[in-house]
């Protein structure tokens, strides 16, 4: 049982009061915070403050929500109205938004508290949680290792104990790879599955916001809580009212598990060693495996790249001083220059990077050579998946080509730390759902994360056979910080 049903039990049981939990979860912020790196802001009142009305409810012998009472925390690119969302960035450092998230907004709605905001790669540009204004993140399986990025505060923040469950945003795989390298669950849906509305956009065709848990049943209860129709998101999905709960437990015998080729390139031998045990733990309880090859995977994060750095260089072009930003206090000579000094200042190394990747492939003389091959190849992804759906019902791969890395690696050029989200991107690029979840450790007692794959909007599949997984192995080992339960 998962760790937000055995809370909800103990809480409509009155064995537990939504205040005591949650100044539980705020004891152990405090206590353990300063050595993870998780939180960037901890929102102790207004956290007793909801905390308290769920208490009422239960008092007066009000029927409670499943996350009525129960703490919870949001990426720091979430917004939150009255609260600091900063995107772990320089440049908007004192931002307090005017209004909810959608996703916030729902959950606020079924009773969840809210702890804080957790760490990340400043505006989500990154793979190992050390780009932020507030600090690096620091993976508790081995506090010199990297949470993975750029969700990491948020996958600290649960496999820590600091949180019973997290939202993250996922560009290019900054879901998974953390939950991979923490050792929990991260699902990335289906594009539009979720609402984008109140996330400050890194490259809005492939973000998704998504639930970090440490498992694969309160992945679900979180998905089915925040995924829907949203009127103020003109891509989320319409008549589309998910219940992978109810999914969960089913049968998985005689299911077709897909095995590509091409994502085992380049991969550690003891992560390939591991999601190969998985694939074999899945063919004994039933499941068909067919072994495959897909060669245009071979292009799928150079494709990456180059949209996301282009919509990220659209996207970010806002944050200048004027519209939305910090504003330098150095004499400037003219606007222009007060924008670029302002950029110069409070934009960090990797976002400026990104950003001038952005701009290049999208000027003229080299936008058909790059930006629109890279669309045509997102075309010809999105019908080889289709070609591989059409005999599979899922996709099992490496969440990472390796366990976490050290934190402060300093000879690894940008591009080879961009090697990090090569079993990621596609996902992304498709617009595809993908699961993360714990499938064993290495000799380091590090997790090793596998990833399922989905058609879209087949979330409950995925789900499925990640819980029935997850009950029939031993890998969901709890650390030894934060909350014991």
């Amino acid at each position: 049982m998962g760790r937000i049903y055995t809370l909800h039990k103990l809480l409509q049981k009155r064995e537990l009061s939504s205040r005591e939990l949650t100044l539980s979860y705020l004891d152990a912020i405090e206590r353990d915070n300063a050595a993870l790196g998780a939180f960037v802001n901890v929102t102790r009142q207004q956290a007793l403050c909801a905390a308290d009305k769920a208490d009422d409810k239960i008092k007066k012998g009000e029927e409670i929500n499943i996350l009525e009472g129960i703490p919870m925390a949001l990426k720091d690119n979430i917004s939150t109205k009255g609260i600091e969302t900063t995107c772990c960035s320089k440049m908007l450092r004192g931002y307090k938004p005017l209004y909810d998230a959608a996703v916030y907004s729902k959950l606020k709605e079924r009773g969840a508290v809210l702890l804080g905001k957790t760490n990340m790669d400043e505006f989500a540009m990154g793979s190992s949680c050390e780009n932020s204004c507030f600090g690096v993140s620091r993976n508790p399986w081995n506090v010199n290792r990297s949470t993975g990025g750029s969700s990491g505060g948020s996958a600290a923040a649960v496999a820590g104990g600091l949180a019973p469950f997290a939202l993250g945003s996922d560009t290019g795989g900054s879901i998974r790879q953390p939950a991979a390298f923490c050792g929990i669950v991260g699902l990335k849906p289906t594009y539009s599955a979720v609402s984008r509305y109140g996330l400050v956009a890194f490259a809005s065709s492939l973000d998704q916001i998504g639930p970090m848990t440490d498992s694969v049943e309160d992945a679900a209860v979180v998905f089915d809580a925040i995924a829907g129709f949203d009127p103020m998101d003109s891509t989320s999905a319409r008549e589309y009212e998910p219940c992978t709960v109810s999914a969960l437990k089913g049968d998985i015998k005689g299911k077709t598990l897909g095995v590509v080729k091409e994502f085992f390139d380049s991969v550690d031998d003891e992560v390939k060693g591991k999601v190969y045990d998985a694939v074999r733990t899945f063919e004994n309880m039933g499941v068909n495996v067919v072994y495959l090859s897909m060669p245009e995977l071979s292009f799928s994060l150079s494709a990456y790249y180059i949209l996301a750095c282009a919509e990220a260089s659209s996207n970010l072009a806002r944050f200048d001083g004027v519209r939305f930003g910090n504003r330098t206090t150095m004499p400037y000579e003219s606007i222009s220059d007060m924008m670029c000094k302002s950029r110069s200042e409070f934009l960090g190394e990797e976002v400026k990077r990104r950003i001038m990747l952005g701009s290049f492939v999208l000027s003229c003389g080299f936008y058909d050579d790059y930006y629109k091959k890279a669309l045509a190849y997102r075309e010809k992804l999105i019908k080889a998946f289709g070609r591989i759906f059409e005999r599979c019902d899922a996709v099992i791969t490496p969440a990472t080509p390796t366990t976490a890395f050290e934190i402060g690696r300093k000879s690894e050029s940008a591009v080879e730390k961009y090697q990090a989200d090569i079993c990621t991107v596609s996902a992304n690029i498709a617009g595809l759902p993908a699961l993360s979840l714990c499938c064993g450790f290495d000799s380091r007692n590090l997790p090793v994360g596998m990833q399922i794959i989905g058609n879209k909007f087949c979330e409950d599949v995925i789900l499925n056979l990640g819980y029935m997984f997850e009950q029939s192995t031993d890998f969901t080992k709890k650390t030894d910080w934060g909350v014991k339960l």
